[in-house]
């Protein structure tokens, strides 16, 4: 029995965080788990730059309401959920995440939660599990799945490592280049025959 695991953000929609970089002029807040690799402190860092700026869950939300899944994303899966199981690991917050999956046809999707405060400022997280996405593999592999998965990010390398397949998606040259096994495409078609394939 497989099932697909794929990462959210950077694969099937923009990264959240630049859009809101880009919309509020603030460009630090443009590093993402690309750049980041430990989201403790990537996450902290964020927080207390929206703090600075008098910025809360309401802010972001406006912005992510005005994002778009990448070209093809919905359409790839779609294809791909006639094939197979598909389940969406992220570490990105329902709060965030839920206007996206609308647009994605609500995909099943595994993250994390945000603690908000009365006045809408984002005071801290809760992760789902302690490194959510190779935990769920692991945990679905205990109960008989044979695991796929895909990200383009940091915290993806080791769900992609342990799973039957995995492959980079549209990741930075630096990651594909620190993980030369892992095949790496830029296109949904390549991804879905690769995939395809491991099937």
């Amino acid at each position: 029995m497989n099932i697909v695991c794929l990462d959210m953000e950077g694969v099937l929609v923009p990264e959240i965080w630049i859009a809101f970089a880009e919309a509020t002029g603030i460009p630090e807040l443009k590093r993402t788990t690309r750049d980041e690799p430990d989201y403790d402190k990537l996450m902290k860092w964020r927080i207390g730059i929206l703090k600075d700026h008098g910025l809360g869950l309401r802010e972001i939300q406006d912005v992510i309401s005005t994002i778009e899944p990448l070209p093809g994303a919905k359409e790839f899966l779609d294809k791909l959920r006639e094939l197979t199981q598909v389940l969406i690991l992220s570490d990105t917050f329902d709060q965030f995440a839920m206007p996206l999956m609308k647009k994605l046809g609500y995909p099943s999707l595994f993250c994390n939660t945000l603690k908000v405060g009365d006045d809408g400022m984002i005071k801290g997280y809760q992760m789902r599990c302690e490194q959510s996405k190779l935990t769920t593999v692991l945990a679905l592999q205990s109960i008989g799945f044979d695991t796929i998965a895909s990200g383009d990010s940091y915290n993806d390398i080791a769900m992609i490592r342990v799973s039957k397949a995995g492959f980079l998606f549209r990741s930075t040259e630096k990651i594909i280049k620190e993980n030369p096994e892992i095949p790496a495409f830029e296109e949904f078609d390549d991804l879905y025959n690769a995939i395809k394939k491991a099937l």
